[in-house]
This record gives C-alpha cells, sequence and structure tokens, in this order.
C-alpha cells in the first residue's frame, strides 16, 4: 500500500510550477528582445524629431513608460486577484500582443537607417566603434554602472520592508516621473551639459539615509528625492548622440539599452550578496557609497568640452548616411 503512495508522490504534479532556471530563461529572453526594441525605437525617435527636440521627445516617451508601469502594476494586482498569477501573466502577454499589432499596422514605413544584411560580424564592428571613442566610453559607463548600483538598492526594497514595500516603488516610479519633466521640459540648453554629474550624485546620496533605518515616510521621501537623479539619463543621451554619427543612432541607444539591462542585474545581484553578509539596510547604503565613487572616477570624463547637441548634424555627420572623419579623443 504505501509503496505505490510514495511512487505516486514523487511524480510531478500537472501544472506545477516552473523551475527558476526556466524563468530566469524567459526573462533573459525578454531583456534581449527589449534591448533589440530599444534600438530601433529610440533610433526611429531620432530620425522623426528635430535636434533640439530629442531630448523633450525622450522625456515624454520615458514620463508615458512611467505611467504606464504605474498603471500597469495597479491593473495586474487586480487581475492576480480577479485570476491567477498565471491569468494575469497570460493576459498581459495577450495585451502586449495586440501593442505589437497596432505598431505593425500603424506605422509608416521608413528607409532602413543601413544597408547590407545584418550580421553579428558588422554588429560587434560597430559596437567597437562606438566604444573606441573615449568621450563616447564615459557616457555609456554614466548610464550604466551608477544607476544599476542604485537598482540594486530598489532591488532590497522588499528585503528592507516585506509590508511597505509598495510605497517605496511608487515613490521610485514617482520621482522618476518628476525628474523626466524637469529634465525634458524645464533644464535651459546651456545647463544641460554642468547637471548629469549632480544628477548622478542626487540619485545615490539620499539612499546613505538607509544606514540608519529611517522610517517609512522619511525612507520614500529620500527614495523620491534619489529617483529625480535618473533624469540625467536623459542629458547623458543627449551628449551621445551628439558625439555619435546619425547612421549609428540606433545602434549606439540599443547598446545604451543592452548595456543598462545588463548593469540593472548585475546591481541587484551585488545588493542581494551584500545584503546577505550585512543587512538590506546596510547593503543599500554600500551600494549608494560605490554609486558615489563611480560618479566622481567619472566627472572628468563627462565635461561639456564645447560638445553641442548640433555637433551631430554639423557636417561631420550627416543624415544622407555619410560621415566624415570622426574624432575619437
Amino acid at each position: 500500500m504505501h509503496g505505490p503512495a510514495v511512487r505516486r508522490g514523487n511524480r510531478r504534479p500537472v501544472g506545477s510550477r516552473p523551475s527558476a532556471a526556466a524563468l530566469l530563461a524567459v526573462v533573459a529572453g525578454l531583456g534581449l528582445v527589449a534591448s533589440l526594441r530599444s534600438g530601433v525605437c529610440y533610433g526611429l525617435l531620432s530620425e522623426i524629431l528635430p535636434d533640439e527636440g530629442f531630448l523633450l521627445g525622450r522625456s515624454v516617451l520615458n514620463m508615458a513608460a512611467g505611467l504606464t508601469q504605474i498603471c500597469g502594476f495597479a491593473v495586474g494586482g487586480v487581475l492576480v486577484v480577479a485570476l491567477s498569477p498565471r491569468g494575469a501573466l497570460l493576459t498581459g502577454a495577450a495585451l502586449y500582443l495586440l501593442t505589437a499589432l497596432v505598431a505593425v499596422t500603424g506605422l509608416s514605413r521608413r528607409p532602413p537607417r543601413a544597408a547590407g544584411r545584418p550580421s553579428p560580424g558588422e554588429t560587434w564592428r560597430t559596437t567597437v566603434r562606438l566604444l573606441s571613442s573615449v568621450p563616447r566610453r564615459y557616457a555609456y559607463l554614466a548610464m550604466w554602472v551608477p544607476n544599476g548600483l542604485i537598482v540594486g538598492c530598489e532591488a532590497l526594497f522588499v528585503s528592507y520592508s516585506p509590508r511597505h514595500a509598495g510605497p517605496l516603488l511608487a515613490a521610485a516610479g514617482i520621482g522618476m516621473l518628476i525628474g523626466d519633466t524637469a529634465t525634458g521640459r524645464f533644464v535651459p540648453r546651456r545647463l544641460r551639459g554642468r547637471l548629469s554629474v549632480p544628477l548622478l550624485l542626487l540619485l545615490a546620496g539620499p539612499y546613505l539615509l538607509f544606514a540608519a533605518g529611517p522610517p517609512l515616510p522619511l525612507g520614500a521621501a529620500a527614495v523620491l528625492l534619489a529617483s529625480i537623479g535618473y533624469g540625467s539619463t536623459l542629458l547623458i543621451q543627449e551628449r551621445l548622440m551628439a558625439l555619435t554619427p546619425v547612421p549609428m543612432h540606433g545602434h549606439a541607444l540599443g547598446l545604451h539599452s543592452s548595456g543598462m539591462l545588463t548593469m540593472q542585474g548585475v546591481g541587484a545581484a551585488l545588493a542581494g550578496g551584500v545584503a546577505q553578509v550585512t543587512s538590506p539596510a546596510a547593503a543599500m547604503a554600500i551600494m549608494a557609497v560605490a554609486s558615489v565613487a563611480v560618479t566622481l572616477v567619472l566627472a572628468p570624463g563627462l565635461r561639456p568640452h564645447g560638445i553641442s547637441t548640433r555637433s551631430a548634424h554639423d557636417g561631420r555627420h550627416r543624415r544622407d548616411g555619410t560621415a566624415s572623419n570622426e574624432t575619437c579623443a
């Protein structure tokens, strides 16, 4: 009697949850697709907007994405209660396919930005060319590393306060929305090159407060204030576009997106490892210190040096696909 029961108990039940490895593989695949989509989307944005409108357009895109995420979290919670986690995921996947259909049928055709067959070799050569410029390397590192370390802080919200992680996440979203709005709409052109480093320092500084274990209202206020610093990415992206030939804009922004996602994952893993040997609060403060240190190291390479948002179209980099000798200082 007991033998068959044991054998039945060892079978994998129908409808059981997938393994963590399978879930990670799915998330990794989604990240790969997202980086490709970002390169196409942002490259298209740089084409259809005038030079002086890129920053505002990118800001509006970030604001729309942030608002959609906030609404998506709310609707997702309702769907989880009304259906199930699996039902909510399937509903989200169906809606995503619907948006893809709208994009396919609603967007007009445009000529390709590059000729010839796409290949991994050409992609690699273009990536090497982009990273061969020291100013562009500084821009990429500034968009990848300090932000990724702070995303590690955000990854610890649930560990830090399991019952109140929601308000902390909401505060981060609101702060990011404020930063994108202010940076894209109200920062004058003459100040844009000088604000990227202060905003990166703002992104990390308030998290030092978590070393003292602040109460929830103060912690949420610190997170909101810090997340305004995410507006630095818009300013550095504008700098990157000024340093990059127009035909390479899509690739340059796609590289930014893939590197950003990678560093966010690395930052979350580092923060989790530090939290295991210390505490979530101490780990958040340590990650903030690391972000400040990286920003200070990169700061000399982020000085304006006379770079103008018009430099990408001043004759060195033209929309006809040609480019003269590129400065790789």
